[in-house]
């Protein structure tokens, strides 16, 4: 289930979609085949890589593309054209969808997913698969490079209340899909079967007359999975004293303090503080939980520092995809009435790569990821692979076993692979940054991952190029 589109879907889409689905419509061009390739130019985070995301809410959602009478009737009230409105009542997505595996790694200007059908079917889910695949893609890449930092420790997902509306519903998704362990977020982990999890706020204790108070209560009432908020007044002083009283009273009922919970202050220095004065009682069990403001330079520096932390709770930067707003993924015609498209521009790097296109990936005999490549359909044999901006640039791949990477996912408006939980997503895409270089996942100027194409893919666009540009565009 995808929140909150109960049914018809059809008005998920910007205006401009419908203007020009109306214009194919009334120039009787509705039925003329089509291909359109999502891909994006820059990589989000300064970072090399992304995590493709979002494909199984795309594929439900197109699966419930259609326009209910409602619909027809305010685009109606609207100016649309009845003709057009009345071919909309009995419209339904009957294309096709190929794409990577979600949970993929992808890299700049490679066809992460292509749409085929007619012009309108595929222009009128323009926007909303856009709007998916930006946004999970871009959160599970933070999520990611999370994990990165935090190695195997757990970490929580805390976004819901900083994130943009109701995004936050698939932000939390995201985060487990990119590495995440579980969420506060309760809606998304009963519809996307994940773990919830939570513990006190600081109101809690405030409610009170006294902290301690507050965590016998709490105790009591959540004896099996007790964790204690201990920055309300003073943490070393006050927090972790009383912490460590409710603990050694859990443990005369054979009963176990979960863990406390650092929100706020030096979190390496409370964190070692903590650590001794809870080892110093025989509670070497009880979890240190750190949150506040957290993302993956701020893990990192808390790691390389040693800071005894066992859980991360990361919020406001990981489902708003902090630093950057948006991941600028693209959607382009490639391929119309069977003939290649290309959309031209002076700045190379806006050019678009014609025709209906695969992506083979090339892995070294350690098993490492060593470069990708794009070609044109049917598949032909390449030895070496161009560089998309600077061709002068080349590439021996012949030496490396390669593998395909692109699969049908949708056929005529079905789909036809399982969609799988965020949880064993998870486990696809750490088992493919195992296989991403270390040059290619660090923070700090990462390695450019090599990403080319092929002569012949090479031929047909400089030749489109030339065409519009009545010059060579190299």
């Amino acid at each position: 289930m995808i929140f909150p589109f109960q049914q018809s879907t059809g008005l998920y889409t910007d205006h401009y979609e419908l203007t020009m689905a109306q214009g194919y419509f009334l120039c009787e061009l509705h039925k003329q085949p089509a291909n359109f390739d999502y891909f994006f130019r820059k990589c989000p985070f300064n970072g090399s890589y992304v995590v493709f995301s979002g494909l199984s809410s795309v594929l439900s959602i197109i699966e419930n593309f259609n326009y209910s009478d409602e619909d027809c009737e305010y685009l109606l009230s609207i100016g649309f054209n009845s003709k057009f409105v009345e071919f909309l009542r009995s419209f339904s997505f009957k294309g096709n969808i190929y794409a990577v595996k979600e949970g993929e790694l992808i890299f700049p200007y490679e066809p992460a997913l292509r749409v085929e059908g007619n012009i309108i079917e595929c222009q009128l889910i323009e926007t909303l698969l856009l709007n998916i695949l930006n946004f999970e893609s871009l959160i599970a890449t933070k999520a990611s490079r999370i994990r990165l930092a935090a190695g195997k420790k757990t970490l929580m997902e805390f976004g819901l209340r900083r994130a943009q509306g109701l995004g936050g519903i698939n932000a939390s998704k995201a985060a487990i899909s990119g590495g995440f362990d579980k969420t506060s977020n309760v809606y998304s982990a009963c519809h996307f079967n994940i773990e919830s999890t939570g513990t006190m706020a600081h109101s809690w204790i405030q409610s009170f007359d006294n902290e301690l108070e507050a965590f016998r209560s709490y105790a009591r009432i959540f004896p099996d999975s007790c964790t204690l908020l201990v920055d309300t007044y003073d943490t070393l002083q006050s927090g972790i004293p009383n912490a460590i009283k409710v603990a050694h009273e859990l443990r005369q009922k054979g009963q176990d303090l979960a863990g406390i919970r650092l929100d706020s202050g030096d979190l390496t220095f409370l964190s070692k503080k903590a650590r001794k004065m809870l080892n110093d009682e025989g509670l070497q069990y009880v979890k240190i939980i750190a949150s506040n403001q957290l993302d993956e330079n701020i893990i990192q520096s808390l790691e390389l520092q040693g800071a005894p932390i066992d859980i991360y709770g990361v919020g406001t930067a990981l489902a708003t995809g902090k630093d950057d707003a948006a991941l600028d993924g693209v959607f382009k015609l490639s391929m119309v009435n069977e003939k290649p498209s290309i959309k031209v521009s002076e700045n190379i790097s806006k050019m678009t790569l014609p025709g209906i296109k695969t992506i083979h990936r090339y892995i070294d005999d350690d098993n490492q990821f060593c470069a990708d490549g794009i070609s044109l359909e049917p598949e032909v044999e390449y030895e070496k692979i161009y560089h998309i901006t600077q061709p002068e640039k080349q590439k021996q791949i012949n030496s490396c076993r390669k593998e395909s990477l692109v699969h049908r996912a949708m056929k005529e408006g079905q789909t036809i692979i399982p969609l799988q939980k965020p949880s064993e997503l998870a486990l696809y895409t750490q088992s493919r940054l195992k296989q991403l270089p270390d040059e290619h996942k660090r923070f700090l100027n990462p390695h450019i991952y090599k990403v080319g194409i092929s002569e012949q893919l090479l031929s047909i666009r400089n030749e489109l190029a030339r065409k519009y540009l009545k010059k060579d565009p190299f």
